[in-house]
């Protein structure tokens, strides 16, 4: 980086003269665009292959597998991956994990196309797609802070979060056809074209590295030990480091529920089509709730707002598991992740403050293992759970003192393990919700300029 650079990248936001802080705006915005096209590609792959193996198998465990292996690779080497996004070329993280993302559906293309696929080919190939996306994704986050100003920070993250759901509207609305038209293949296709687009885009722009602070210069070692300086960074700040622990739990429960929800809105319409509309319903509302966080939607301070999103979003995920058809449980998942949308983009904020950019590779990665620790032990579980315990249960005479609550038809199971984890996630979250100390988690870390300072 030139003294110019470095002049831009230390000056307050309120002082960097308009067109550069535009440019860099309009980078971050382009590589939105193309980080949504992606994903509706690979959401249209992953639609197509989660269909065959359903239809395939009839089970849930295949499904609960992949997200496991898709889970695993982010929480072992995530730490390796900040380190290498606070030392390297962040623009060249991005663009080597879309080549290995390139080869690794090529993979699965001729897997599908020779007639020769199993399983154990889309466990392994998601296993290694995994490891690119663990590569790619502190890379892009600690590049927003150098991209997008403070000001402009909750509304950046807020419409960054709407990529999944835009995603999830687009994808399930044409994957469907593109099923019935071209099958797997072309539908892996399309998301080789789509990694390809991305590939190109990322070779254009440039993303600014950060100038390094006195507390990055502190820890500049060699990078095997920076791996753990995201661990130290956040045990040096207990309050959140026990947030961190908190949403790890959250996330068990609800992704012991989530992680069901193809087989479960498949169990319960009998149908792909309402399956692909209870999807971009869902997404949906993460759309609308990114929309009103970046027309400034909050309820108080940052982590008030945070907190009361974690507690509604849990209520909707009980209710999802007590919905019978289509119309509500796709109300319920809209409402869920209209909540989400809240709690999001608020916390990334307050994270992209308080951090240094010279560490925040380092420090989100950090964060999103111990946040993700969980996760693919809910994934392990959870399809046995469905496919031994609670989908036979609902055959049991004893099933009658909660089939009231979610029925006794296919797919019941699965929904009193939505009823249950939503339940969980509640209570945890009011106790949490009651420590004073996690209320003003915003207010007590200084700003990383004001730390500097």
């Amino acid at each position: 980086m030139n003294d110019a650079e470095a002049s831009v990248a230390n000056t307050p936001p309120a002082a960097v003269q308009s067109p550069a802080v535009s440019m860099r705006l309009a980078i971050y915005y382009t590589l939105l665009v193309t980080q949504t096209v992606s994903l509706i590609g690979s959401q249209i792959s992953g639609y197509a292959v989660s269909i065959a193996v359903f239809r395939a198998t009839g089970h849930a465990t295949p499904l609960a597998l992949v997200a496991f292996f898709s889970a695993a690779p982010s929480i072992l080497l995530g730490g390796f991956a900040g380190a290498l996004a606070d030392r390297f070329d962040r623009r060249s993280m991005m663009l080597i994990a879309n080549f290995g993302f390139t080869v690794v559906s090529g993979l699965l293309l001729l897997s599908f196309a020779s007639g020769a696929f199993r399983l154990w080919h889309l466990y392994a190939l998601t296993l290694g797609a995994s490891l690119f996306a663990a590569l790619e994704r502190p890379a892009f986050q600690a590049s927003v802070a150098m991209l997008v100003p403070d000001s402009h920070r909750d509304r950046a993250n807020a419409i960054g979060l709407m990529t999944g759901p835009a995603a999830g509207v687009i994808a399930p609305a044409v994957a469907g056809m593109l099923y019935a038209l071209v099958g797997v293949v072309g539908s892996i296709t399309i998301d080789i074209a789509t990694f390809i687009g991305a590939i190109a885009v990322l070779a254009i722009v440039r993303i600014p590295r950060p100038a390094e602070t006195a507390e990055g210069l502190a820890m500049r070692t060699a990078v095997w030990r920076q791996v753990f300086d995201g661990f130290r960074y956040m045990a040096a700040r207990p309050v959140l480091l026990g947030f961190c622990g908190y949403v790890s739990i959250v996330n068990f429960f609800a992704g012991a529920a989530l992680v069901l929800l193809t087989p479960y809105v498949l169990a319960r319409t009998g149908s792909a089509q309402l399956l692909g509309l209870v999807l971009a319903v869902m997404n949906l509302g993460g759309i609308a709730g990114s929309l009103v966080v970046s027309a400034g939607g909050r309820i108080g301070s940052r982590m008030n707002t945070v907190m009361l999103a974690i507690l509604t979003a849990g209520f909707f995920i009980g209710l999802a598991g007590v919905a019978r058809n289509a119309l509500a449980i796709g109300a319920s998942l809209f409402l869920l992740l209209f909540a989400l949308a809240f709690a999001n983009a608020p916390f990334w904020s307050i994270m992209q403050a308080k951090i240094a950019p010279d560490l925040q590779g380092r420090v989100f990665a950090a964060y999103l293992q111990v946040a993700m620790l969980l996760a693919p032990l809910a994934y392990l579980v959870a399809g046995p759970l469905a496919d031994r315990v609670f989908e036979p249960a609902r055959r049991q005479p004893v099933w009658q003192s909660v089939g009231w609550l979610v029925g006794v038809g296919p797919g019941a199971g699965m929904g009193m393990m939505f009823v249950v984890a939503g339940a969980l996630v509640l209570a945890l979250s009011l106790a949490v919700y009651a420590v004073p100390a996690v209320r003003r988690l915003e207010a007590d870390l200084p700003d990383h300029a004001a730390a500097a300072a």
